[in-house]
């Protein structure tokens, strides 16, 4: 993730490594309309494979809450990627009660979608205490 990008949200395609395509027929990304649009956001297609491996790699290793708000905000200014975050409105009893979801854009590969959202689980089952602070935000019982 780590890297120097322009924050232009259109930049030169040579400025920095495409994602390469997925199989035909595998994947519904829009990669190929994304590319053909010239006003569209192509920060998503910065994410190669090998750098794919490695943000899984951290958000499987996360640890603590603010590390994975910091790995959030990155992801957002540097790939578009968007997460969202929040246990469910009844009670919450494992794991399946907190809701991850990578919110869908023009470039982002399907396996990519599901793949972040099961590396956070991952990494909140070995570290349950951001489990818990994620639980606590906005309760009463956050400031104690």
């Amino acid at each position: 993730m780590e890297g120097n990008f322009p924050d232009a949200m259109t930049t030169d395609q040579s400025l920095f490594p495409l994602r390469t395509e997925c199989p035909p027929g595998t994947c519904n990304c829009g990669r190929d309309a994304l590319l053909a649009n010239p006003g569209g956001d192509l920060r998503v297609l910065r994410l190669t494979r090998e750098d794919e491996k490695r943000l899984l790699h951290r958000l499987e290793n996360l640890g603590s809450l603010s590390d994975l708000r910091h790995i959030q905000t990155r992801m957002e200014h540097q790939l578009g990627i968007r997460l969202s975050i929040q246990a469910s409105h009844k009670e919450v009893r494992n794991l399946r009660g907190i809701t991850v979801l990578v919110h869908e854009q023009p470039g982002l590969c399907r396996k990519t979608r599901q793949a972040i959202p099961a590396a956070l689980k991952r990494s909140l089952e070995q570290r349950p205490e951001i489990a818990y602070a994620l639980l606590n935000i906005g309760s009463l019982f956050e400031n104690e």
